[in-house]
């Protein structure tokens, strides 16, 4: 039989206007996720298609704000990561956290690879020299600092500059006055007659988030005190600074009162992330305007080492020599931070999956590939791996500091590199989707389910996604479209 998945305590949930306040994991979510997806590729498939998939962002977004919200649910229920909800399933121990985890090791190396790459190609505008070294040199630098735990301040930064990128979008989407029927048109779904998936596939795998960013939703508002935070959970110095307090103690109250609780919190979750996925729905918008505006019809792509110069014809033809040097200047500050974002973010993940694959192992004192790898890194360095932040600081440095250094010396085209991550993305996504959704329905508690509405929208975004992904595989292997 299986045993529920509840937390121990449940805090009061915020009432009124003091919600606000827990907004904010909304909006960091959305500052990380609309990095990549906004910059490069939507104005790509804009310069290709105009408004002709505004339909497919329209539908992507919305199952983007499903997926998270039951990433999120989970945590809020049972004050436990989604990965302890994976770990639980039956069958042989922990293979659906390796499903996540492996595929996860090469969307993390490729992906900061190709987020270095663009602000690479950003710098070589600014400064001599070559794109790929200034990629090299931002990666050393960002693993630096998250290696140290000494980033907050320049992520900080970093979110000023974004938000600053994506004023300037919005108002320049409305400076060049959009055509209002053609995006009335592309709003009704079709398909172009020659689609290169290749461009499109990338796009649809990073919108918003990509597959990890779904996972990481459900961090963020747990270790921000939704429901009381995660429970029995290792923590070390730094995953405690970003803790929010709860809102009140607990006192002991009944099933019913506790469930009442919880979907109290799953109701502020949820504002909190209707404000994310609206916000990045803007800007994301905002870049498919300019790019079916300014790009299309010039014909223009962006590609290769240049795309940076390529994208600062979206603010140059509207605001001369200083919208371009503008959005150069937002490339290398958004992105760079969003480099930031993403090692820590995966460092933390890592971490967390390694603890919970070999956490019999280690209370039964067994061996193992990892256990003993782990063993023998401690004999050499004398850190004791299997502590959260060693462990973090381990992946951090080897899979997000040395192997996108590798990638960026052997691939030099920037966009290749993240096409490459957002396939990755969207080709992991139903995985993740699906896997989810299974936890919820069996994991928790019937009052605390997904209802009817979200489980038949969670199960089509996982068959959405697992199409698409291959229909990519299928025009790999019949060479048939673009790319």
């Amino acid at each position: 039989m299986t045993q529920f998945m509840v937390r121990n305590k449940v805090q009061a949930a915020p009432q009124g206007r003091s919600k606000l306040k827990w907004y904010g994991p909304g909006l960091l979510w959305m500052l990380s996720a609309v990095g990549t997806g906004s910059i490069l590729f939507t104005p790509r498939v804009a310069a290709e298609y105009e408004y002709q998939l505004a339909w497919l962002l329209m539908l992507v977004v919305f199952f983007m704000w499903v997926m998270i919200r039951e990433m999120a649910r989970f945590s809020i229920v049972s004050g436990q990561t989604m990965l302890e909800g994976l770990f639980s399933l039956s069958g042989p121990k922990g293979w659906a956290v390796w499903f996540i985890l492996v595929p996860q090791l090469l969307a993390a190396a490729v992906g900061i690879a190709g987020l270095s790459a663009i602000v690479g190609s950003a710098l070589k505008e600014f400064l001599p020299g070559n794109g790929s070294l200034y990629a090299v040199l931002l990666v050393v630098l960002c693993t630096l600092f998250v290696a140290a735990g000494r980033y907050k301040m320049l992520e900080k930064y970093s979110r000023y500059m974004a938000i600053v990128l994506m004023a300037a979008t919005v108002v320049a989407a409305v400076v060049v006055s959009p055509n209002v029927p053609a995006i009335a048109q592309g709003l009704m779904p079709s398909w172009p007659q020659e689609p290169d998936l290749y461009i499109i596939l990338p796009w649809v795998g990073t919108i918003l988030a990509g597959s990890m960013g779904i996972v990481w939703f459900g961090y963020w508002t747990a270790t921000r005190g939704f429901g009381g935070g995660l429970e029995s959970r290792e923590r070390d110095d730094e995953s405690e600074a970003d803790t929010k307090e709860p809102a009140k103690e607990t006192k002991d109250c009944s099933e019913s009162e506790r469930d009442q609780k919880i979907k109290d919190w799953i109701s502020v979750m949820t504002g909190t992330a209707t404000l994310g996925v609206v916000a990045g729905l803007l800007v994301i918008f905002s870049f498919m305007v300019l790019g079916s505006e300014l790009l299309a019809p010039k014909d223009m792509m962006p590609k290769g080492s240049d795309v940076a110069t390529d994208l600062t014809q979206l603010f140059s033809d509207i605001w001369g020599s200083a919208g371009e040097y503008l959005l150069l200047a937002a490339i290398i500050i958004a992105l760079g931070g969003s480099v930031l974002a993403n090692q820590d973010g995966w460092g933390r993940s890592f971490a967390d999956m390694t603890l919970i694959l070999t956490r019999d192992k280690r209370e039964n004192n067994q061996s193992g590939p990892i256990v003993n790898s782990m063993a023998w890194f401690k004999k050499v360095t004398g850190l004791a791996m299997f502590e959260r932040r060693h462990l973090k600081r381990f992946y951090v440095v080897l899979v997000t500091g040395i192997l996108p250094i590798a990638i960026i010396l052997i691939f030099s085209d920037p966009v290749a590199v993240m096409s490459a991550s957002g396939i990755i993305a969207a080709l992991h996504t139903p995985f993740i989707a699906l896997t989810a959704l299974y936890v919820n329905r069996t994991r928790l508690p019937k009052a605390l389910r997904p209802g009817l509405f979200i489980t038949v929208c969670m199960t089509i975004a996982g068959i959405f996604y697992l199409a698409f992904a291959c229909l990519y595989l299928w025009n790999m292997a019949t060479g048939s479209g673009g790319g």
